[in-house]
């Protein structure tokens, strides 16, 4: 098993930023991305941005290209999430999860195994 715990939420202004850390564990053998996905009331879950394990490779949603940003840490074994210009549309619960799909990182959430319990983060206007 792989175990993913998320920290970092919490409750900003617009315009503001926060950087969101997901700590992996387990039995990594065989994964290949680590992503982040959010989910609002009332809405499916989406993906936001994914990584190689490497981190040499990401890709992101088009609603945060330009003010979030995905790393890998290798050493402390995290992914992290930059997220600049928060606006209340960014409001969610935010995961991360990660998958040991061959190929580029996918974006769909059904294609990651593993997930996370979760942080909220929550802009007000």
């Amino acid at each position: 098993q792989v175990q993913l715990v998320e920290s970092g939420g919490g409750s900003v202004e617009a315009g503001d930023s926060l950087r969101l850390s997901c700590a992996v564990s387990g039995r990594t053998f065989g994964v290949r991305h680590l992503g982040w996905f959010r989910q609002a009331p009332g809405k499916e879950r989406e993906f936001v941005a994914a990584i190689s394990w490497s981190g040499s490779t990401t890709n992101a949603a088009d609603s945060v290209k330009g003010r979030f940003t995905i790393s890998r840490d290798n050493a402390r074994n995290t992914v992290d999430l930059r997220m600049n210009t928060l606006n209340p549309e960014d409001t969610a619960v935010y995961y991360c999860a990660a998958s040991r799909l061959l190929g580029p990182s996918p974006p769909q959430a059904r294609l990651y195994e593993y997930w996370g319990q979760g942080t909220q983060v929550t802009v007000s206007a």
